[in-house]
């Protein structure tokens, strides 16, 4: 059983523990809600109560010094995941990070030597790479029913600048980190990482200085190009659109697709077929899957987001914030 771990008790640390309760629920022995820690002993107590996690801690150095506690899920801000999966790892924990996984490939790739070094479990909490609907699109691209893919455009927006931390730049706040990593790693699972050209177009937040939204061009070789949209002042469809010689496929959502339909090339607008995604807890359960078969299999890495892609991917966005004039107060 791996005795899990949460550093952080925001919004997303209790999307987790759903996740994990309904795991549980659903008769999974393989995991435990072990343990979770907040600067705050009052939030973390409030959060183990509420999600029936066996022990809270005013500190993340009194969870990690647990001897009991195999794997952590770090819920905390992009801008302190280096400092705090650094801190795990030196405890001889196994690591489930959110994303975006640091604030920069710098950073990405220390964490990595570390884990490597240690023989640790380390991966990017990127939940789209490990869904079915992953595997689904793969399948669907590998099997020629739409032709060689040519072109995509895939959209994440959202309003919800109101969350505070996305307008601070001390917490490495703004759109791409937040919603552009997931349509520039859709655009990796698509149309692979031979990029010739990567262009992109923000509009920056005169006050803070963080990115509201953003177009992203990426050009590949073999004539292959993706157009890529996020945002947090606006409010998009969020869908994905993936054209090849002889149809094109849709998703209806970038970051948690439930169908995934198919067009031929006759124009009519009507799907061919739609497929369905396998109905699930929060879509959280698989990257936690995905971390407990990689434990006993004594894997370092998940090969659902393997450690190459998760430095590619901060790759892309330093590139883009260099061409934008963007850098974090921590980096």
């Amino acid at each position: 059983m791996i005795r899990i771990g949460v550093i952080g008790t925001g919004d997303i640390a209790g999307r987790m523990a759903e996740t994990l309760t309904g795991m549980v629920h659903q008769g999974n022995d393989t995991i435990c809600r072990y343990a979770a820690a907040s600067r705050e002993y009052g939030k973390a107590e409030a959060y183990a109560g509420k999600h029936g996690f066996e022990k809270a801690y005013g500190s993340y150095e009194e969870l990690l010094c647990d001897e009991k506690v195999d794997l952590v899920y770090v819920a905390t801000p992009h801008s302190h995941h280096y400092e705090h999966v650094r801190q795990c790892l030196d405890h001889g924990k196994h690591v489930l990070c959110e994303k975006s996984f640091t604030v920069n490939a710098a950073q990405a790739r220390e964490l990595i030597r570390m884990a490597r070094e240690k023989k640790l479990l380390l991966t990017e909490a990127l939940w789209t790479r490990y869904m079915p609907s992953a595997g689904i699109l793969t399948d669907l691209i590998a099997s020629g029913r739409i032709g060689a893919v040519r072109m995509m455009t895939a959209d994440l927006s959202g309003n919800i600048a109101w969350r505070k931390r996305l307008l601070n730049p001390a917490l490495s706040g703004g759109a791409l980190l937040d919603e552009g990593v997931y349509v520039i790693n859709l655009a990796d699972m698509v149309m692979g990482d031979e990029i010739e050209e990567l262009t992109g177009c923000p509009q920056m937040d005169p006050e803070n200085g963080v990115d509201l939204q953003e177009s992203i061009t990426i050009r590949y070789r073999g004539g292959k190009m993706a157009v890529l949209r996020s945002s947090i002042i606006a409010t998009g469809d969020r869908r994905a659109v993936i054209s090849g010689e002889k149809g094109y496929i849709t998703t209806d959502s970038v970051n948690n697709p439930q169908v995934i339909s198919i067009y031929d090339d006759s124009r009519s607008g009507i799907p061919v077929e739609n497929i369905l995604v396998p109905k699930q807890i929060t879509g959280y359960e698989y990257e936690v899957e995905a971390c407990v078969r990689a434990i006993e299999e004594g894997r370092i890495e998940c090969p659902e987001m393997p450690h190459e892609k998760t430095i590619h991917i901060m790759e892309i966005m330093d590139t883009l914030r260099e061409q934008w004039g963007l850098k974090y107060p921590c980096e």
